[in-house]
């Protein structure tokens, strides 16, 4: 099997991703192509990888409209795995097979990042805009034509922020202008979006162990739905929507970042301190719960759909959105998801609020009153966010909290009077009888 797609990233989102979508097109006779890893930081998985000759087990387990689904997929797409750190030389080899064609890569939120003291000659560069100078390099040497690279960080413009790293290594190293016009006329650097929960190691891999005949040290595991938007067109050379994937070929990746994060992102966070202060731990518990089920409901449908574009792929999304969250197989702490919710609520819940003023010329009682239970829970409990935010709700009062724009962006002053009348319930009357108030119409 040739290998057409490089990925940088030995962790469980790309084996569980990625390699999925190529598995499909290799099994549908689509594609014929596999996959190459190059680990880009030190201590990943490459030794494990190699000794499993790339193979491994993934299951997809969860509620696919209203059918329970529980497959298990044999990832038979990737070749091998590369350490740059231990072999350098193999990793620029990389460049030199014409076969090579599409570069992912998720290298966390972090990962693309320009890092001044990297430098051309080091073995390999620290960062990963910096690796993929050198590989680029080697390859406009090797005059072969560029690639399409596909990161999937979790950034707002991941494929322009990549190029604008690229470039500027490109200009610190003294490449020259050749080289610079090689990156921008042979390579295209596509803006993407993915969706996918991807656990990981399971906590019953004995269990499956048993079904698969052996034991799997890469085993992973995720839910069955996905997403992947990608600016441009290439599905004549890598046929995802061919094959039945939900990838959509876009030229507007930002509409879809607006989707993910107001209905997706943005009912977590809407629901993340009601759940916690009523002692639920879990998102699935929450869809439960008739009551905090409702309120969700009202923050959805009521508060946050009305305000995008209607349409059917947005009503499909929001309705996938409600079943992942009830998937028996995922234990999606809140706890975790709280973590650093200040600007959360800025960027994922604040927008619909404005956007409903603006219609409606009314406040949205179910999000004000999400922001009235995350101050409580701020002045209650230990919470994890930057320390700033976290000083300034605990010992701020309310009026100085809504007008502290380092917080919010914007000053909510205007919020005050709804998000007492929240605050108040839950402390005189109890969490309950607070989300009866804030669910009612």
């Amino acid at each position: 099997m040739k290998e057409k797609i490089l990925q940088f990233g030995t962790g469980n989102f790309l084996r569980g991703f990625v390699a999925d979508f190529v598995q499909t097109l290799n099994e549908k006779e689509l594609f014929d192509g596999g996959i190459v890893i190059a680990q880009p930081t030190r201590g990943g998985k490459a030794e494990l990888i190699n000794s499993s000759k790339g193979e491994y087990n993934l299951y997809l387990r969860g509620v696919d409209k209203g059918r329970s689904v529980c497959v298990r997929r044999q990832i038979t797409c990737v070749s091998r795995c590369v350490d740059p750190y231990k072999n350098f030389e193999d990793y620029l080899a990389l460049a030199k097979n014409p076969d090579l064609r599409f570069i992912v890569s998720n290298t966390t939120e972090a990962g693309i990042a320009f890092d001044p003291q990297c430098k051309f000659e080091d073995r390999p560069a620290l960062s990963f805009p910096g690796k993929l100078t050198q590989l680029l390099y080697q390859r406009y040497l090797g005059h072969l034509p560029g690639f399409v690279i596909l990161p999937c960080e979790l950034i707002s413009d991941n494929g322009a922020e990549l190029k604008r790293c690229v470039l500027k290594y490109v200009d610190m190293w003294e490449l020259g202008e050749d080289f610079a016009g090689w990156i921008n006329s042979e390579n295209t650097f596509c803006n993407t979006l993915v969706d996918r929960i991807v656990t990981g190691y399971p906590e019953d891999a004995e269990v499956l162990f048993k079904e698969i005949g052996k034991e799997d040290k890469l085993l992973n595991a995720a839910e069955p739905y996905h997403l992947w938007v990608i600016e441009g067109d290439y599905e004549s050379e890598l046929p995802l929507k061919k094959a039945g994937l939900n990838v959509i070929w876009s030229d507007d990746v930002a509409a879809y970042k607006k989707m993910k994060v107001r209905i997706l992102n943005g009912s977590h966070t809407s629901l993340v301190f009601p759940s916690l202060i009523c002692g639920v731990e879990t998102v699935k518990e929450s869809l439960d719960d008739e009551q905090l089920s409702a309120y969700l409901n009202r923050c959805l449908f009521d508060c946050i759909l009305p305000l995008i574009e209607d349409k059917q792929e947005i009503r499909d999304f929001a309705s996938a959105v409600l079943e992942r969250f009830a998937n028996p197989y995922i234990k999606h702490r809140w706890q975790a998801i709280s973590l650093n919710s200040v600007s959360k609520f800025k960027e994922r819940v604040l927008p619909s609020v404005g956007d409903y003023i603006i219609k409606n010329d009314a406040l949205p009682k179910p999000l004000v009153f999400a922001l009235s239970c995350l101050i409580y829970y701020y002045k209650n409990n230990p919470v994890q966010d930057s320390p700033d935010a976290a000083m300034s709700i605990l010992i701020g009062d309310l009026e100085q909290i809504l007008a502290d724009t380092s917080l919010w962006g914007i000053d909510l002053s205007a919020m005050k009077n709804l998000v007492e009348k929240g605050i108040t319930l839950i402390e005189n009357e109890g969490i309950r009888k607070a989300l009866a108030w804030a669910t009612e119409k």
